[in-house]
């Protein structure tokens, strides 16, 4: 204990209770938040915004629109001139039958659906846009098809089912274009 009371009586460098230290400054006030404490959900939300139009964009640019649709009798003369040349039998008829439908229904705008010959010459007959004609024209061709494909191979002369049915097209297509065929003005 003695050794401790010895140097308790000395002198300590370093405390003093005097005013030779500067005078410390007052604190500052509150700092004020930082750019991304105050606007960083904003430029998170503008960055994020910016990225997905950036990728739409180059997504458009990648995947260009499909070309738009052919028309029904560019379709329906492509699809016939495969069976050009072919022996005419029951699926060549069925075939060159079945595209002359197709054509029909989307170039006068049937109502679609599977039908039989007799379903489909009902609602031809019924529809007023195609004419008489035209009509006929359709429903002979469409029943001789019938005929062909389902009676006993014999040694009739060909049908000439392919070019039939193209002659059909553009008797349609030039019923289409003239004006007697256009709907009546109101």
């Amino acid at each position: 204990m003695i050794p401790l009371l010895l140097f308790s009586a000395l002198p300590v460098f370093g405390q003093t209770n005097s005013p030779s230290w500067p005078a410390l400054a007052p604190p500052y006030g509150e700092l004020p938040p930082t750019f991304g404490e105050r606007y960083g959900t904003i430029v998170w939300i503008g960055v994020c915004l910016a990225a997905a139009v950036v990728a739409f964009f180059v997504w458009k640019k990648c995947h260009p629109q499909p070309p738009p649709p052919l028309p029904p009798e560019t379709v329906a003369r492509r699809a016939l001139t495969k069976w050009r040349g072919r022996p005419e039998d029951g699926k060549v008829l069925s075939d060159i039958s079945q595209v002359l439908r197709r054509y029909v229904t989307e170039a006068f705008a049937l109502p679609p659906g599977e039908r039989t010959t007799a379903e489909f010459c009902a609602v031809l007959a019924g529809h007023k846009t195609i004419g008489a004609e035209l009509t006929q024209a359709v429903i002979s061709f469409l029943r001789e098809c019938d005929a062909r494909k389902f009676s006993p191979a014999d040694s009739r002369a060909p049908l000439h089912a392919v070019q039939r049915a193209l002659e059909l097209i553009d008797l349609a297509e030039k019923s289409k274009t003239s004006p007697a065929s256009a709907p009546p003005q109101k």
